[in-house]
């Protein structure tokens, strides 16, 4: 019995919400820091996105203002299927849009309306990469690996 999980992204845009859906990845990559599963991105050509992967430990508490630790080790596979929170910052105002404009120009008053939403999840625990890697890339790697004589 197979049971596949779907992730569902919704983009915001000028015309109204789409739903992006997308499966997670079959394959299981290994780090030194434990397993990770990605999700599958379904464009041309295809991209496996890792999202939310920790390069290192919570910057919070007595580790506050210190160099970056070490991540903790995770022996079970990390679902990395979902951005990390973004650091506290102080997003420019643009609720005027009247204002905004004398202040930006419109391509980037655009930009910031569809960038905005997603800084709505800020934490001092954000130190979160975000890997896409082209699944063609992999295919010809495999094609490579498999078709190759050894020496």
């Amino acid at each position: 019995m197979w049971v596949i999980v779907v992730v569902i992204l919704v983009e915001e845009s000028g015309a109204g919400a789409s739903l992006l859906v997308h499966k997670y990845s079959t394959r299981v990559v290994r780090t030194k820091y434990g397993p990770l599963r990605g999700v599958m991105i379904h464009i041309n050509p295809p991209v496996e996105a890792f999202l939310g992967v920790p390069y290192a430990t919570p910057p919070v508490g007595s580790l506050r203002y210190m160099p970056p630790v070490t991540p903790s080790i995770w022996k079970n596979t990390r679902l990395a299927d979902r951005f990390g929170a973004v650091c506290p910052q102080r997003p420019p105002d643009i609720g005027n849009r009247s204002e905004a404009l004398l202040e930006f120009p419109r391509g980037r008053l655009l930009y910031l309306e569809k960038l905005l939403p997603l800084l709505a999840n800020e934490s001092e625990d954000c130190l979160y990469l975000n890997l896409y890697v082209p699944r063609t890339v992999l295919t010809k790697f495999k094609w490579f690996r498999n078709n190759m004589d050894p020496i």
